[in-house]
């Protein structure tokens, strides 16, 4: 049975990801439809409405509920790992991107409401803050170790500031030319 409640766990890992790697990117879309004139804005903004809206309800939180019920299945399958200090480490990484995926919630709650409290710029920054948690949780899994906190801590801040470079350097392209 193991084998198959590890399976449905890395699915729903999968598309609980991909509803938080999307989410922000339509926030983005969002705040930057309301730049443009009317009627184009409000247009805009209720299409972008009804995308969160699915997005949200319909993948991301059902995955992330069934991801969690599964990874709990596996937990009480194989005890042992709750004794590990790499499964601590994952559990604390995974409280974070609990935490992300709530603020995701807060920010989607007030685009529905019509209230843009956010810039795209710090909504594209912010889009980054799962994909750091990925990888984390990622290397941790497969090497089983809570590694070399030096080695792991300096891993995550290139990748941040890799992250960060790649999307000054988008961020010119689309200067340069809006249709980018």
């Amino acid at each position: 049975m193991y084998p198959y409640i590890k399976s449905l766990h890395l699915i729903f890992v999968v598309t609980w990801f991909a509803g938080l790697f999307y989410i922000p990117r339509l926030f983005i879309y969002h705040i930057e439809a309301w730049e443009k004139p009317s009627p184009d804005k409000e247009i805009l903004s209720e299409q972008l409405k009804l995308m969160t809206k699915r997005l949200w309800y319909i993948i991301t939180w059902p995955s992330a509920i069934l991801c969690t019920l599964f990874a709990i299945w596996l937990l009480i399958l194989m005890p042992a790992w709750l004794q590990q200090p790499w499964m601590h480490v994952k559990l604390a990484f995974v409280a974070l991107l609990f935490v992300y995926h709530f603020k995701c919630h807060q920010i989607f709650q007030q685009l529905q409401r019509d209230e843009v409290k956010y810039t795209s710029k710090f909504m594209r920054i912010w889009n980054e803050v799962a994909t750091l948690i990925l990888f984390a949780v990622v290397f941790l899994v497969i090497l089983k170790n809570a590694f070399n906190w030096i080695y792991g801590v300096i891993g995550i801040f290139v990748l941040a500031l890799l992250l960060m470079l790649g999307i000054r350097l988008y961020k010119r392209i689309r200067d340069k030319n809006p249709n980018a």
